[in-house]
This record gives structure tokens, sequence and C-alpha cells, in this order.
């Protein structure tokens, strides 16, 4: 791999952001499974789940 000094327009027209969009589009997916995940739990009638890590909840 071979490094190269950058030239004044070269530092300039270099846009960054794209990993600060990736994490915050991440973020909100997560929030969304999350979300759908407690509103079934909480509107369900009965039932159980199990979580990774030994922790297990049922309710009726």
């Amino acid at each position: 791999m071979k490094y190269e000094i950058l030239t004044k327009n070269e530092c300039d027209s270099h846009l960054v952001g794209e990993g600060i969009t990736l994490a915050a589009v991440m973020a909100i997916a997560a929030i969304a499974v999350m979300a759908v995940v407690v509103y079934r739990l909480f509107m369900s009638g009965k039932g159980t789940a199990a979580i990774p890590g030994g922790f297990k909840f049922t309710w009726e």
C-alpha cells in the first residue's frame, strides 16, 4: 500500500459522512425492530419469550 499526500484541491473535494449516515440508518432500523417486538409483547394475551443469556419471560 502506497501513501500519497493529497493536494489542496483533493482535500477540499473529499466528502465524509458515509459512516455516520450508515450508523444512523442502522440505529433507526434497530429501534424499529425493537418497537415491533415490544408492541407484540404488550399486545399479546399470553406467551413466552427467551432472550440469549438464559433469561425467560412468561406472561398470561
